[in-house]
């Protein structure tokens, strides 16, 4: 059996070498690297990899509109996203671009190689396992019976309460801009707030964060 063809595509010359490295012990075929979402689309098709193992935050390009495009043009070629946070909005849209998998940048190397033979095995993502995948970070985003906000909003109110601006708090989250200002529309709703100092105030009186 022939080792499956894999481009890397990351903006982390070292986070590459570590996965080429790895990767390549395990019986992979490490075709290519690139370093944003316009190299890994021309990349892909310069060398035409079985599977793209893609970031999702790169610059000029990010992974998901890399993955549009890719798949719009070689829909043979499987996409697996790595990200540093699971992340309902980015993973919709993920899965809506066309990725097989999606997977966060701390699990294993062994649970990396399984997404990309699955990648390379399967011609897309079956509709279960989509949905399990959406059902697994909506329980990470949703709160729990006693919380007011979910978790993603506490860490975008402390963030917020460390006076990170939205640009920032998009920044240390891994999430978009866009992602930032619906949690913080939400925040304001459950908190009966007009505007971000309200809310953290709220918050702090609350307990659900603390002014450092």
């Amino acid at each position: 059996m022939s080792a499956v063809r894999l481009l890397l595509a990351d903006d982390h010359p070292m986070l590459r070498d570590g996965l080429r490295r790895s990767l390549t012990e395990e019986g992979f075929e490490v075709v290519g690297e690139a370093g944003d979402g316009f190299e890994a689309i021309d990349k892909a098709g310069e060398l035409r990899p079985q599977v793209v193992l893609m970031d999702v935050t790169m610059p000029s390009c990010d992974g998901v509109e890399a993955t549009r495009q890719i798949r719009a043009t070689l829909p043979d070629v499987r996409v697996v996203m790595l990200t540093m946070h699971a992340d309902q909005d980015v993973l919709q849209r993920a899965l809506e671009a066309g990725a097989s998998g999606y997977l966060v940048k701390d699990c294993s190397l062994d649970e990396i190689a399984d997404a990309v033979r699955m990648a390379a095995d399967d011609a897309v993502l079956s509709p279960s396992l989509a949905s399990s995948m959406l059902a697994e970070v909506r329980r990470l985003e949703e709160p729990d019976a006693d919380r007011v906000v979910t978790k993603r909003e506490e860490e975008v109110l402390q963030l917020i309460a460390d006076g990170c601006s939205t640009g920032e708090v998009a920044e240390r989250l891994y999430i978009s801009q866009k992602t930032v200002k619906n949690h913080l529309a939400s925040i304001y709703q459950k908190l009966d707030a007009r505007d971000r100092t309200q809310a953290v105030l709220q918050a702090v009186r609350m307990g659900i964060i603390r002014l450092s």
